[in-house]
């Protein structure tokens, strides 16, 4: 008997670990739907000024422009910003991110480069002050679903840091949503910024949809809407003054659709991970339900043998 409560102890603990992994797979999804309404909410405005760079551009050479976010000069100390999470519980994606980093810090130190780390999430931070990094600032406690402000606060740091000459090239180490089931982690170059970058793209808008009761992403083509001034237009200031407003807007928006895909790779991350849970404890129920039915009937079995061999006894 003690074996038999022992079994249906823990199956009980099992159903309760279930229960808890569905809800937070069910919370993860509620917050990619966020996640997916908040980058088409914030698209309009990357798309005008997307226009409004591809228009000045029409009408000047960038690369004529004396503008220090589009000066490139010998690198001799690179800042690396890296984005993890603040919590676990989401499968490799803290780990992946974080190992993508150090192997590009080793690659620069291999090329004679120094670097600093810009962090933001608890998880990256935890991890390379334990080894001693170097690192300028971090940023935790964010809100799982990126706003603005937060951008903002971080690009205005990364600006800092390149306008300084402290570092002379920023690079961003972040984890580019692919599926719900896939993301991968990419370092790409945010400061000096790219004159080919600048201009319109198309892109894609990944939604969270049901089919059959199961959750699937889709995915959407949007073109780019071009259009350059008329040659006519006039403007009540130069066009390279213009630019130097309008550049450090785009290095926030940049930061920002890279933070919107890292919290959409978690939260994606996170729903597989306790999908798999629910489903490894869906099956151990069922294998300890087995274990517990034998042990009952072999409980069963006994007690009539038992009973059996008295009556024969008396008998």
């Amino acid at each position: 008997m003690a074996n038999l409560k022992a079994i249906r102890d823990r199956i009980q603990s099992v159903k309760n670990t279930k229960k808890i992994t569905e809800a937070m797979r069910l919370v993860a999804a509620a917050r990619v739907r966020r996640a997916q309404e908040q980058v088409l909410s914030t698209r309009p405005f990357a798309d005008r000024l997307a226009q409004v760079l591809y228009g000045l551009q029409s009408r000047l050479r960038f690369e004529e422009a004396n503008l220090p976010l589009l000066k490139t000069r010998e690198v001799k100390s690179v800042g690396l910003l890296v984005v993890s999470g603040d919590r676990g519980l989401c499968g490799g994606y803290n780990n992946n991110v974080i190992k993508r980093a150090e192997n590009r810090a080793k690659e620069l130190k291999a090329e004679g480069v120094d670097y600093k780390f810009v962090i933001v999430g608890r998880k990256a931070t935890q991890y390379f002050q334990r080894r001693e990094q170097p690192i300028d600032a971090t940023y935790t406690g964010l809100e799982q679903i990126p706003t603005a402000a937060e951008a903002n606060k971080i690009a205005d740091e990364l600006l800092s840091l390149f306008l300084s000459d402290t570092v002379d090239r920023i690079e961003l180490v972040y984890t580019k949503f692919v599926s719900l089931v896939s993301s991968r982690p990419v370092v790409q170059t945010l400061l000096p910024l790219d004159t080919q970058g600048l201009e319109a793209q198309d892109d894609e808008i990944f939604r969270l949809t049901t089919r059959g009761g199961e959750f699937e992403v889709t995915r959407e083509k949007v073109s780019a809407q071009t259009r350059t001034f008329s040659s006519d237009m006039i403007f009540e200031q130069d066009p390279v003054q213009i630019l130097d407003s309008l550049l450090p807007l785009y290095v926030s928006n940049q930061l920002l659709r890279a933070l919107q895909e890292s919290a959409a790779s978690e939260l994606a991350a996170r729903m597989t991970a306790m999908s798999n849970a629910s489903d490894n404890a869906k099956e151990l129920i069922g294998a300890l339900t087995l274990s517990y039915n034998k042990a009952r009937q072999a409980a069963i079995t006994q007690q009539i043998l038992e009973v059996v061999g008295g009556a024969e006894a008396l008998g």
